[in-house]
């Protein structure tokens, strides 16, 4: 048995407010998409790039975060080959396609469209993961922009005006939330890059847990000047952002760092006393913990939290919780 590894990427854009997807199409009439061997010093990702390019002429960029594998069996002669292709997605702008030799022609299809056309099993179903993900994109997008007006809306601000948003795949599994932005947040438009991100992509490192596989946020996505407490009348104003993007992103775990967190999803606020806990609510388990900020000043508590990530990695990966009542 031989194995092969490919990547590609399905590329869409909008005509007349109709999503649209590139299928390219192949000498025996069957619909595919730009894809091709991952080559010798090449990561999925550069090889994508390089294959749309080279079957379709456009030069893409890619969506961050997103991709989907799919696997399927063929033979050469008597030997069996299984397949591996990673596909990402791309939005463009134009429709200028240029097809290589490996191809008879192209066409654009809507989701339906490309659904019936489509003949593997497989493909339909990345198809279905992919125009799903853009959805939550853009749902993103909009939620977000809607987020970001809240300083010129909103009476008596006092936050900072930029809005530091979420990052990481919009079907995470696991979300990270903590307090509010900080300096170094607020100038990069990144949550957790100072100090405190780096003892977290440290601790979420010890714990096998990878940065790029988690939705990171805040409770609050504005820098409170002189790094203060938010106040109610902020927290509130930003909740109904933070559980969009909840409800957008469905994670499965939240783990919430420090008192504040913990407190805006679960009406408690002493994680000293409750760090550790892993608590079921509403479809969603949430697990406690020390915020890394509260971690760099006490050794003691950056312990702890180590040891609160080794458990909540455990429990990720089992899936057991207790179930509470809101």
């Amino acid at each position: 048995m031989k194995f092969e590894y490919s990547a590609g990427a399905f590329i869409y854009r909008y005509l007349e407010g109709k999503r649209l997807f590139l299928f390219m199409i192949k000498e025996n009439g069957e619909y595919d998409l730009a894809k091709g061997h991952i080559e010798k010093g090449e990561n999925a990702r550069t090889a994508a790039l390089r294959e749309v390019k080279e079957e379709t002429g456009i030069e893409v960029k890619l969506l961050p975060y997103f991709s989907v594998r799919t696997k399927y069996f063929f033979r050469a002669g008597k030997e069996k080959i299984v397949k591996q292709v990673r596909f990402f997605i791309s939005m463009v702008e134009g429709a200028d396609v240029s097809i290589s030799h490996e191809h008879k022609g192209y066409e654009w299809l809507d989701y339906e469209s490309a659904m019936r056309k489509i003949k593997f099993k497989d493909l339909r179903s990345v198809l279905d993961k992919v125009n799903e993900y853009i959805n939550k994109h853009e749902e993103m997008a909009e939620l977000n922009y809607r987020y970001a007006m809240l300083p010129k809306e909103t009476t008596g601000w006092e936050l900072s005006v930029k809005l530091v948003e979420g990052e990481g795949p919009l079907n995470a599994k696991v979300m990270f939330l903590g307090q509010a932005p900080g300096r170094f947040e607020d100038e990069r438009g990144r949550p957790f890059v100072g100090r405190s991100g780096m003892l977290l992509d440290k601790e979420m490192r010890r714990a096998g847990i990878r940065r790029g596989s988690v939705y990171i946020t805040s409770v609050v996505q504005f820098f409170p000047p002189k790094n203060r407490m938010p106040t109610d009348m902020e927290i509130e104003a930003c909740r109904p952002f933070l559980l969009g993007q909840m409800k957008i992103v469905k994670p499965q775990f939240v783990i919430l760092l420090g008192n504040l967190a913990s407190y805006t999803m679960l009406g408690e606020d002493e994680v000293e006393k409750n760090h550790g806990r892993i608590i079921r609510k509403d479809g969603v388990t949430y697990m406690v913990t020390f915020h890394p900020a509260a971690a760099l000043r006490f050794k003691e508590k950056e312990a702890l939290m180590r040891e609160d990530f080794s458990s909540f990695r455990k429990e990720i990966s089992s899936g057991s919780a207790i179930e509470i009542k809101s």
